[in-house]
Parts: structure tokens; sequence; C-alpha cells
């Protein structure tokens, strides 16, 4: 099955990113938009994973993540990876003192399962569109990034980590949670 680690966002922030994709739909072309259920902050993505290794896994990030104590995180602006020249990815920044260590904890739980340490520093962020390809000559994107670059979507309280199950359809991939990871109080 393929799995990741994430966080859940709050439902407010969510809708603020919704209507914000609404207005983004008549200004930005050629993007795969995610649909609002399926927005969340992945701390790790781990790909194809054995079934029965899915509980050792579980076990070993309540261990990690388990003595982290609750925190808030802002949803803040708007961004791109790798960058405006062919951007790939449309994001809500993410900020809040917890998250670099609470996804470099998940880093060192999933290890021992030899799940590679990602070679990239962690940018804690919401993916809300993917673009197939990347064509602006009018330079909307640019003006739409600045526009937004300091709208703030909300806060959310990270109260759990969650390990997920991503099953691919046709309409889009279903997340079902496997494993509920409570953060300390």
């Amino acid at each position: 099955m393929r799995a990741f680690v994430a966080v859940h966002i709050d439902s407010q922030t969510l809708d603020k990113v919704s209507a914000v994709i609404r207005q983004l739909q008549d200004q930005l072309s050629d993007i795969r938009w995610i649909r609002q259920s399926n927005i969340h902050l992945t701390l790790k993505f781990l790909g194809e994973v054995d079934e029965l290794r899915i509980e050792p896994i579980g076990r070993a990030l309540e261990e990690a993540v388990g003595p982290f104590s609750r925190f808030t995180i802002s949803a803040k602006g708007l961004g791109v990876f790798p960058g405006l020249k062919r951007p790939q990815v449309l994001w809500v920044g993410l900020e809040g003192s917890s998250l670099i260590s609470l996804a470099s904890a998940v880093e060192v739980a999933l290890k021992p399962f030899g799940f590679a340490s990602e070679r990239r520093s962690f940018k804690p962020h919401l993916s809300i569109g993917r673009w197939r390809q990347f064509r602006d000559s009018s330079g909307s994107l640019t003006r739409e990034l600045e526009q937004w670059k300091n709208y703030q979507f909300g806060k959310s309280a990270v109260n759990e980590v969650v390990l997920f199950e991503s099953v691919l359809r046709p309409e889009g991939a279903v997340y079902r949670p496997l494993r509920t990871i409570a953060l300390a109080s």
C-alpha cells in the first residue's frame, strides 16, 4: 500500500484556502487543483509499504512523536516549487516553532525501516495545485504570488500525527487513516 505521515489542518483554514483556490482558478491555467479533503501537511511520504510493516511503523511513530507537546501552526502566503521558471507545485506556506523538530523526529523514527532521509531541507507547506505543464507568458503567476504573499489563511492546532494510506483512483487519491498518534497535552 502507498503510505505517508501527515498532520490535519483546521477546517476553517482549509475553507480559506479553498476560497483562494476558487479565485486563482480564473487567473492561473493548466493546474490540477487539490480537493479540500486532500489538503494536509505531509511530514514524510513513504511510498509503497508492505501491510505487515504498518503496525511496527505505527509503534515507532508513536514513540517518536507521542512525547511532543501540542502546538499551533499558521498558514500564510503562496509559493511554488521548485521555482518560478518551471513551477510544478503551488503551495500555502506554514509556520510553527515545532514543525521542523516534528518532521525530523518522523525521519529518525522511520530510518530503521529503510526509508531514506529527504535530501532537501523540510519546507512546511500545503500543496494546493500541480502543473502538468507550465505556460505563463503573461506573468500572471508572479502577480498572484505577490498579491497573496502575506495573506493569513489561519491557524491550526497540531494535536496528532496520522499515518495514512493513499488509495489511487481515477477521480483522485483517497486518504484512509491507518494509525493516529496523539501528541502530549
